[in-house]
């Protein structure tokens, strides 16, 4: 699956990526998840519902889109840097492109 790549962006990212943007958009119904928290966490999740207003599962929900965005956007930059024909830019030569 990995070797597998679709525009230089690693398949399983890809994939995450659309799943994520078909769950954010609404185009597919929810699936209901069941998971187990320590008892600590499960304390701080319910004080932030109680202090937002919003559900358990409101948070729960932010919580893993952000996770999943963020451990696409890890993928997709280790994937350009073991990419040997992607030039890598030094700091001091981007400042300059940049004009800074």
């Amino acid at each position: 699956m990995r070797e597998n790549r679709e525009k230089g962006i690693d398949t399983f990212v890809y994939n995450v990526y659309v799943a994520s943007q078909i769950h954010t958009t609404g185009e597919d119904m929810s699936t209901a998840v069941s998971i187990r928290l320590p008892d600590v966490l499960a304390k701080e999740l319910d004080h932030i519902a109680d202090e937002t207003e919003r559900s358990r599962s409101f948070h729960v929900q932010k919580a893993l889109e952000s996770y999943i965005e963020d451990f696409a956007d890890v993928q997709i930059a280790l994937d350009r840097l073991r990419d040997s024909k992607d030039t890598v830019v030094s700091s001091r030569e981007m400042r300059k492109s940049l004009g800074l």
